[in-house]
C-alpha cells in the first residue's frame, strides 16, 4: 500500500470513514457485478435546490475517498423519480393554473410551465444535470420513466408480485389503521387519464404478473405490472430500486431516517443486500425552516454562484454533514474566507493533516494554491467605502496593497473582487446604518487621524493594526472589541468588520484619513 493509502485507512475525515465502512462489504470477495455502485435519488417535483447538489457532492467525496483505499471500480447513478405523480403545483413556477389540471399525472406527462422541454419532469431533470455538470461530477443519469418503461425494472416488479404479501406486511406495520385497508405497494397509471392512482387492489395476480383494481369511477381494470403501466409507492420503490440496480451506498436526509428499516427490509425481501447508508442533517433557511423544492426557500445553486465560487459552496457542504446548517446568504462571505484559509494551511500540513483538510476532498487531492492576498471580507468593505460598481474599480486599491497582483496572475482574487461588488450591492448596501460617535469614540478617532497623518510606516498591515490597538488602549476602552465595533458602526455602517489595520493598508492612508473625517463630520450614509 502507498503512503497515501496507509494514511487514508487511518484518517478520521468523514469521507474516509464512510469509504472504509463500504469497503468492508467486500472484505471477502469483490462484487460480482464488477464495481461498487453509489446512488443518489432526486424527486423532480420542483426545481432542484442546493440540498440536491450537496447530496451528489458528498457522495462523490466518499467515492473519491474509496478510490484511495481500494482498486475496485465504482459507478455513480443519479436517479430521478420522474414517474411520480405531481401531488401539488409548486409555488415558484409560472403558469400555475395550467398545471392544476395535470395534478397526479407523472411529472414526465405534465407540460413544462416554462415552455422549454417536453414535460415538467424533463425540465427539472435538465436543470439538475446542468447544475451537476457545472461542477464536473462523474455520474450516470437514470430516469424512472425510462427505467420502468424500458423493462429494466420488470424482473424486480415481478419479484414484488411474488413477494407481495411479505412486502405488504412490512408496509402495513408503518401505516395508520385507516390507511391500511386501502394501501397497496403498486400505483397503477390510468390508461385513459394518465393519472397515478392511489387505489386498493382487488387482486395481485402471480400467474400473469398483473394487478386488478377499480378506478375512481368504479371501472375495473387489469394491467401488467411491467412496461411502465404501474409504479411502486415511494417507500417500496426505494428498496426495489436498490435491489434492481445492486446499490451499495446511498445517503439521504434525516427526514428519511425513520424509513431506513423499511427500505432495507424490502431490498432484502427482493433478494438483495441492503446498501450502506449515511444520513445527513437538513439545510435550514434564514427562518430555521427546512428548505423545500416546492417552496423555493433557501438559496439556489445559481444564487450562490452569483456571489461566490463553486469551491466555497463545496466547502460549505463538506463541513459537519451530520449537523443541521442554516443556509442563507450571510454564510457566503465566511465560507469564501475559510475555504482560502484551508488552502493556505494545506501547503504547511503533513499528510495526515492534508487528508483531514476539506480542500483535499473538494479537489480530490489535486489542491491548488490560494492567491487570495486580500480576504473576501476585506474586499466587501473595500467595495463599501469605495462605492465600487465593478471589480475594475477595486484593482487600483488592490495593486497598491499587493503590487505584484493582477487579474491575470491572481484569477481567484479577480473573481472574488467581482463577487464582492455584487454581494455588497445586493446585501450590504441596503442594510448599512451609520451612527454618530460618542465623545470617547470621537476623541479616539481624532487621535487616529493625527497618527495616520504622521504615519511613516508604509502599508504594513500588522504595524497599522498595532497602532489602532494603541489608540483604543490610550483612550481607555474597557473592552477593545467596543473600540473596533465603534469603528465599524461609525465608518462602515455595520456592527462587524475586518482587521482595521489591514483595511487601512488596503484602502490607503490618505483615503482612510478622509473616511474617518467624514464619519466624524456625519457625512457618511447621506
Amino acid at each position: 500500500m502507498t503512503e497515501v493509502r496507509d494514511a487514508a485507512m487511518e484518517s478520521k475525515a468523514w469521507p474516509f470513514e464512510e469509504a472504509r465502512a463500504l469497503l468492508k462489504r467486500y472484505s471477502k470477495a469483490a462484487p460480482e457485478k464488477g464495481y461498487v455502485l453509489f446512488e443518489t435519488g432526486y424527486g423532480p417535483s420542483g426545481l432542484p435546490h442546493i440540498g440536491t447538489f450537496g447530496e451528489v457532492l458528498r457522495t462523490t467525496m466518499i467515492r473519491n475517498a474509496f478510490h484511495q483505499i481500494s482498486d475496485i471500480p465504482t459507478r455513480l447513478i443519479c436517479f430521478s423519480d420522474d414517474l411520480d405523480g405531481m401531488r401539488k403545483v409548486p409555488t415558484n413556477v409560472p403558469n400555475q393554473e395550467m398545471l392544476v389540471e395535470h395534478e397526479q399525472k407523472p411529472l414526465t406527462s405534465v407540460p413544462d410551465p416554462f415552455g422549454e422541454f417536453e414535460s415538467f419532469g424533463h425540465h427539472n431533470n435538465a436543470m439538475l444535470r446542468r447544475f451537476l455538470d457545472t461542477f464536473g461530477f462523474d455520474y450516470e443519469f437514470y430516469s424512472a420513466t425510462e427505467f420502468y418503461g424500458s423493462g429494466q425494472f420488470d424482473e424486480v416488479l415481478k419479484r414484488a408480485v411474488d413477494k407481495y404479501d411479505d412486502i405488504m406486511k412490512v408496509m402495513l406495520k408503518s401505516l395508520r389503521e385507516e390507511r391500511q385497508s386501502t394501501y397497496s405497494i403498486f400505483l397503477p397509471i390510468h390508461p385513459e387519464t394518465g393519472r397515478v392512482l392511489y387505489v386498493p387492489m382487488k387482486s395481485v395476480n402471480r400467474d400473469d404478473y398483473t394487478i386488478t383494481f377499480d378506478d375512481e369511477d368504479g371501472k375495473e381494470w387489469t394491467l401488467p405490472v411491467t412496461g411502465g403501466n404501474v409504479k411502486l409507492q415511494w417507500k417500496p420503490d426505494f428498496g426495489a430500486r436498490w435491489a434492481a440496480l445492486g446499490v451499495d451506498f446511498e445517503m439521504y436526509g434525516k427526514d428519511h431516517s425513520t424509513n431506513t428499516n423499511i427500505y432495507d427490509r424490502i431490498s432484502e425481501i427482493l433478494g438483495a443486500k441492503k446498501p450502506n447508508h449515511m444520513v445527513y442533517e437538513l439545510f435550514l433557511d434564514a427562518n430555521g425552516e427546512k428548505i423545500s423544492k416546492s417552496k423555493g426557500n433557501g438559496i439556489s445553486i445559481d444564487e450562490w454562484l452569483t456571489y461566490a465560487s463553486t469551491e466555497s459552496l463545496s466547502y460549505f457542504m463538506f463541513l459537519k454533514p451530520k449537523t443541521a446548517k442554516r443556509l442563507h446568504f450571510d454564510v457566503i462571505p465566511k465560507m469564501m474566507d475559510e475555504y482560502h484559509q484551508q488552502l493556505r494551511a494545506y501547503a504547511t500540513q503533513d499528510l495526515k493533516g492534508q487528508l483531514a483538510n476539506p480542500v483535499y476532498h473538494i479537489h480530490n487531492g489535486d489542491v491548488p494554491e490560494s492567491k487570495m492576498v486580500v480576504p473576501f471580507s476585506m474586499l466587501l468593505n473595500l467595495a463599501s467605502v469605495s462605492g465600487a460598481d465593478d471589480k475594475d474599480a477595486m484593482w487600483g486599491f488592490i495593486q497598491r496593497y499587493a503590487p505584484d497582483a493582477s487579474p491575470e496572475t491572481h484569477p481567484d482574487l479577480d473573481q472574488a473582487a467581482g463577487f464582492a461588488v455584487k454581494y455588497y450591492q445586493d446585501f450590504v448596501k441596503p442594510t448599512k446604518v451609520f451612527r454618530a460617535p460618542t465623545d470617547q469614540e470621537r476623541a479616539a478617532m481624532e487621535d487616529m487621524v493625527a497618527r495616520l497623518k504622521a504615519w511613516d510606516g508604509g502599508l504594513d498591515a500588522e504595524e497599522l493594526q498595532s497602532m489602532v490597538f494603541s489608540v483604543g488602549k490610550d483612550h481607555e476602552f474597557e473592552n477593545l472589541r467596543e473600540w473596533f465595533k465603534a469603528l465599524y458602526e461609525v465608518l462602515l455602517g455595520a456592527s462587524q468588520g475586518p482587521r482595521f489595520g489591514g483595511f487601512i493598508a488596503l484602502y490607503g492612508i490618505e483615503e482612510s484619513i478622509n473616511l474617518i473625517q467624514d464619519g466624524l463630520d456625519g457625512k457618511l450614509g447621506n
